[in-house]
């Protein structure tokens, strides 16, 4: 095609190259725009330029590569109406907010220094959509915690005086534009104001409305950073309730995200009192009636009833230590007091653990009844004049006899767990470390029966066939593997699970943690004080 037949346009003012910028098809529109650069600030009919299109459908090579070209192909504002129309470049913004394109959302305000802080005054709609997308991706501004070996072996340096490296908290491109927008927002607004666009609805200057429930938003999605920043400004907003009658550490609580929770610890105790007591409009529930309350994402992240059950808790635990005396048996609309809605709310977890225990342990009885049985009916039998098995002097019978002798122990040993497990009355409090640790060491010592099981069964194939046929055993024994394999790809992570629930219960609420106010920020209020 020639240069000027790029420039025709389809039914709705699209031309080729707008079309292939939409659509993330980048060596295409390289080739076309190679051809003619005019094509790069070509229009749509609905006035849409190609880079924002292309943030707008989220094809993130295609945006940053047009955006890289934009101070080059050509220069001349009034030429360029990406370059010399402020509203443009404030759509890509936004459309880059949302897709979660931080780094050239960033790029853009600050190659604009002179109209960034005009767009948030020209567009004031902004504040409340560019929070609002903010808020709601919570992985954007995720510190790099440290992971679970990592934890454990920090703990052993601690032990030996040794030094840790403190995890990291570097700033990102999404904090960097929240923190821009909130000293923005802060310094053009009043705090009733501010209120009216963080939890309702704000009617804006030029008449058009905005409804917004931002911070309630972060809260329900475990943006911790995100309300650090807010409260840091505003500690007020900690007290503020949605229309339900709730505030952020109540819907923090309702969802089980335990890093907002933790900031309540950074509160003072008076503040902390009175969140503490706020109960909803429609049910009357205070904070500790609803972590009383079964979490439905809880259930779903959390495997087994056991664990479940353990965290469940372990929460209701924590936050009846921070609420005050006189509300921890202050009753509900129906009457209930925190303690009796959580147990309400999770008897079925009890009884759904007693079953899955009662599964395990039909599963180890038969393991018992067939190591034991296989330890009279050895392969090959035994001399009949002498009494002791005719292979004893065979390796491949030593590794029956010892393979055999484990699955028996340790399948024994799994039973009497389960076994204790069920007639010992374990009630809600057992289910914090006493039954997970009976269970992880139930199920393990179920695990090494199994295996143990299988290289008896193969074992005893290469004592029968050790003179000819060889293949047969070894075929056998590779086909044993299967049910191991299966049985460690279904069970092992639930090991994992058990083992990180009991040593992360520990750290699960860690009120030394400073994330609301760092050792920094604290250290300037108190020389901002004297």
């Amino acid at each position: 095609m020639t240069p000027k037949e790029l420039l025709i346009t389809n039914w709705k003012g699209c031309t080729a190259f707008w079309i292939a910028c939409s659509l993330g098809k980048l060596q295409m529109a390289k080739i076309m725009l190679n051809k003619n650069h005019i094509l790069l600030h070509k229009l749509s009919s609905g006035g849409s330029p190609p880079i924002n299109t292309a943030a707008k459908n989220g094809e993130y090579s295609t945006l940053k590569w047009l955006y890289d070209l934009m101070p080059i192909i050509p220069h001349d504002p009034s030429f360029n109406p990406w370059i010399r129309d402020p509203f443009r470049k404030h759509m890509t913004v936004m459309s880059c907010v949302a897709r979660g394109f931080y780094d050239v959302a960033l790029r853009i305000l600050n190659d604009n220094p002179d109209q960034k802080s005009s767009w948030l005054s020209e567009f004031p709609s902004s504040y409340s959509q560019l929070l609002t997308s903010l808020a709601k991706n919570p992985d954007a501004f995720n510190i790099k915690e440290k992971n679970l070996i990592t934890r454990f072996t920090d703990q052993i340096r601690r032990i030996f005086g040794m030094k840790v490296q403190p995890a990291t908290e570097e700033d990102n491109d999404a904090l960097k534009i929240l923190q821009f927008i909130w000293k923005h927002v802060t310094e053009k607004m009043k705090f009733d104001t501010l209120m009216e666009m963080l939890n309702g609805t704000i009617t804006m200057a030029e008449g058009t409305s905005i409804s917004s429930r931002v911070l309630f938003i972060a809260a329900e999605r475990g943006n911790t950073r995100f309300i650090a920043e807010l409260l840091r400004t505003y500690p007020r907003l900690m007290t503020e309730t949605n229309e339900d009658g709730l505030t952020i550490f109540h819907v923090a609580v309702m969802n089980r995200h335990r890093g907002v929770y933790n900031l309540l610890h950074e509160v003072a105790g008076s503040t902390k009192d009175r969140i503490c007591e706020i109960a909803d409009d429609s049910e009357g529930n205070n904070l500790l009636h609803l972590v009383g309350k079964t979490s439905k994402k809880m259930a779903s992240k959390t495997k087994g009833a056991s664990l479940l059950m353990q965290r469940e808790l372990l929460w209701f635990q924590e936050v009846y230590n921070i609420t005050p005396p006189y509300a921890r048996e202050k009753k509900n609309n129906a009457g209930q007091t925190p303690y009796e809605l959580f147990s309400e709310q999770n008897k079925d977890l009890v009884s759904k653990g007693l079953e899955w225990v009662k599964d395990c342990m039909v599963v180890a009885t038969l393991i018992v009844t067939v190591a034991f049985a296989v330890a009279f009916t050895v392969p090959g039998g035994y001399d009949q004049d002498h009494g002791p098995p005719i292979f004893t002097h065979k390796r491949a019978f030593l590794v029956f006899v010892i393979a055999d002798a484990i699955s028996l122990f340790s399948s024994s040993t799994s039973l009497l767990v389960f076994l204790t497990i069920l007639t010992s009355g374990h009630g809600e409090g057992d289910f914090m470390y006493s039954l997970p640790t009976k269970l992880m060491i139930g199920i393990l010592s179920l695990f090494i029966s199994v295996v143990a099981m299988m290289v008896t069964f193969s074992a005893s194939f290469f004592v029968l066939y050790h003179k000819g046929l060889k293949w047969v055993p070894i075929l056998i024994a590779v086909l044993s593997t299967v049910p191991v394999i299966v049985f460690a790809a279904l069970q092992f992570p639930l090991l994992v699970d058990m083992f990180r629930s009991m040593y992360d219960s520990h750290y699960l609420f860690n009120p030394k943690k400073h994330v609301l106010y760092p050792k920094k920020a604290r250290l300037h209020a108190k020389k901002k004080s004297t």
